[in-house]
């Protein structure tokens, strides 16, 4: 494998996972993230993504790897597009459905999420957008490097096919790993589950869909069920008529 691969190999592995630790303590430590600052870590977030592609990019085209080869191929065959559609409605709804769970439960993860919630997700119909765009370039760029490019270059190094799906499972899982180890875990099963997609479909066209979809279903549902501001709210209106 080519020196610039076992770089950007090491960035997957070691400098993402530092990078999304450190934004969250930072994110943590202020005791109230505004408009402004989440609209900048919306626009700052969808410009280290899309460089990330394009050097990615680069150095792929570079040593000759085709769109083909990184799933960068669209067929309009009724089974992508029933796939897509169908994945992307089941992943939605348990995206759904598994936020509004969190915000029911009382734990050390669901207290992160919910601090997460109150600083990263919109919070307002002037960030929903910009949040929209963020998980559109999520979608794209997550999977192009993960599913395309990572599983690409270990199947050309000679690894099967599964270890393919596994090792870039793993390296997906370690960028999210500032969620926590549950949120490890989810993300390495998620991860596992579109890599076998990307193989199925020989494109990377489903699971950005998918990816997509449960990115907006979070911004949407999770301020509505991990967000403390509106329960915080209601119990400041309740205490005077108690009284």
């Amino acid at each position: 494998m080519p020196w610039d691969f076992w770089l950007i190999f090491l960035f997957f592995a070691v400098i993402l996972p530092w990078r999304g630790r450190s934004r969250l303590k930072s994110l943590l430590a202020k005791a109230h993230v505004g408009t402004a600052e989440r609209l900048s870590l919306y626009a700052s977030t969808i410009a280290f993504q899309w460089v990330s592609v394009a050097v990615v990019g680069w150095r792929a085209w570079a040593h000759g790897y085709t769109f083909s080869e990184m799933g960068l191929v669209i067929h309009w065959r009724m089974g992508i597009v029933f796939a897509a559609a169908v994945g992307a409605t089941i992943l939605a709804a348990g995206q759904w459905f598994n936020l509004r769970r969190m915000g029911r439960l009382s734990s050390p993860r669901s207290a992160i999420l919910q601090a997460l919630a109150d600083r990263i997700f919109p919070q307002s119909n002037i960030e929903l957008l910009p949040y929209f765009a963020l998980a559109v370039t999520a979608g794209v760029c997550e999977e192009f490097l993960y599913r395309g490019f990572a599983m690409a270059v270990i199947t050309r190094a000679g690894l099967p096919l599964w270890s393919a799906v596994l090792l870039s499972a793993v390296l997906f899982g370690l960028a999210h790993i500032y969620q926590g180890r549950g949120g490890f875990v989810s993300t390495l099963v998620i991860g596992t589950v579109f890599g076998t997609a990307r193989i199925a479909y020989h494109s990377l066209v489903p699971v950005i869909t998918w990816h997509v979809a449960v990115d907006v279903v979070a911004g949407i549902a999770g301020p509505r069920y991990l967000s403390r501001k509106p329960q915080m709210q209601s119990e400041v209106e309740i205490q005077p008529r108690g009284h």
